[in-house]
């Protein structure tokens, strides 16, 4: 994580934002070498990165965060996902019948379609299609609640005591 002092101190060894080191410590690489080439954009650029430091920095540590998340295509890797407030881990190896079974036992035997692709960080008409299969195959039912929105039942899985209407 990038520190708010240092990059106050780069600004003010670096002729007070003139060589723009505080830029190259915040991974600005081609705004460094303008400040450098220009001396802070004739110290226009150097009195605005002064009053603008902090939110930078909080900027390139919302960068680097972002840049440290795992992404799905890291095979194997650990994914946190967080479905009605809790929070479980997928990994890549789970196939997306083992992600439907769990979200429909932690939701009494239900899901929606919103519910596959948030748990399994996949593309809403991907697990449309998956949930689709599902009821195709006969593991899955296609069911209405009181409310009249659109769930998919689980029946091995299912809470009785849940109000739907077939």
């Amino acid at each position: 994580m990038y520190n708010k002092f240092i990059a106050y101190l780069l600004w003010a060894v670096g002729g007070f934002g003139a060589l723009g080191l505080h830029r190259f410590y915040l991974r600005k690489i081609p705004t460094g070498i303008l400040w450098m080439l220009t001396g802070g954009l004739g110290m226009i650029g150097s009195i605005y990165d002064f009053f603008t430091m902090q939110s930078q920095v909080d900027f390139a540590n919302y960068q680097k965060a972002i840049g440290n998340m795992p992404k799905p295509s890291d095979i194997g890797s650990p994914m946190r996902h967080v479905t009605d407030g809790q929070s479980h881990i997928v990994h890549e190896k789970d196939t997306i019948e083992r992600i439907i079974l769990r979200i429909a036992k932690e939701n009494k035997g239900t899901l929606t379609v919103s519910d596959l692709a948030l748990a399994a960080n996949t593309p809403i008409e991907e697990a449309r299609k998956a949930l689709d299969d599902m009821v195709t195959k006969g593991h899955a039912e296609l069911r209405v609640r009181q409310s009249g929105s659109l769930v998919y039942a689980i029946p091995d899985i299912l809470d009785n005591d849940e109000p739907l209407v077939n």
